[in-house]
């Protein structure tokens, strides 16, 4: 195996130091403290998230200027986007919680939810360099690390079958192929202590935004706060 770049191991400490497996949030979800109507408040302001993902990844497809770059985007788009899509599978996620797909739709954003779809948007029309490092590695390489914790307790302590949590399996596989391909991105574009400045930052951002989203659900939904 080839010897990590002092670069991707910046990438990846930038990562690590906010990751959102660790929230509060995530902790009362893993040890089963969260209800049924918790979690499914958590399906609802998800949505949001991941039915603008595809919307983002093509706006940072229409400025790729590395063919192999757009084709990775180009496949993640049409596998959020074919077939079942991911959406309704979150949404199916949403039902088995006792959420209606039309108040999954129609729930608004909380603050905390709104700034996160707010920076993935802005993010989105930056540098080729900088979006890919954002939403590829500061966002979506961290999917796996959280749902292999929200996974197994979801069908041992909460009681929900194989076909009712399919969006945390399915996302486990695909983003753990998905992260290290957006890191393998972002070393290739980022030549320079400049640009790999600028790629570390987005990832920190990142990683923040999702973390202050989480917190926003954990404060709203468990520590009932008014946000």
């Amino acid at each position: 195996m080839a010897e990590m770049s002092p670069f991707r191991s910046a990438l990846e400490a930038a990562v690590n130091a906010r990751h959102s497996r660790l929230n509060p949030f995530t902790e009362k979800w893993v040890k089963g403290e969260l209800s049924r109507a918790q979690l499914g408040a958590w399906a609802a302001q998800h949505y949001q998230y991941v039915s603008q993902f595809p919307r983002w990844c093509a706006t940072v497809y229409g400025m790729c200027p590395d063919p192999d770059a757009r084709d990775f985007l180009l496949e993640n788009i049409i596998e959020e986007e074919s077939g079942t899509k991911h959406v309704d599978l979150l949404i199916r996620f949403a039902e088995a919680c006792g959420v209606s797909r039309a108040e999954v739709e129609s729930k608004p954003q909380l603050p905390t939810t709104r700034g996160l779809t707010a920076w993935c948007f802005e993010m989105s029309h930056r540098p080729f360099h900088v979006a890919a490092a954002g939403l590829l590695v500061g966002l979506e390489s961290q999917v796996p690390g959280i749902y292999k914790r929200n996974l197994p307790p979801l069908k041992t302590l909460y009681g929900f079958t194989d076909h009712e949590v399919e969006f945390f399996a399915i996302h486990i596989e695909a983003d753990e192929v998905h992260g290290e391909r957006g890191y393998q991105i972002v070393e290739r574009h980022c030549t320079t202590p400049a640009l790999q400045a600028e790629a570390i930052e987005a990832v920190r951002q990142a990683t923040e935004m999702r973390w202050q989203y989480m917190t926003g659900l954990h404060r709203a939904w468990v520590l009932k706060e008014e946000l």
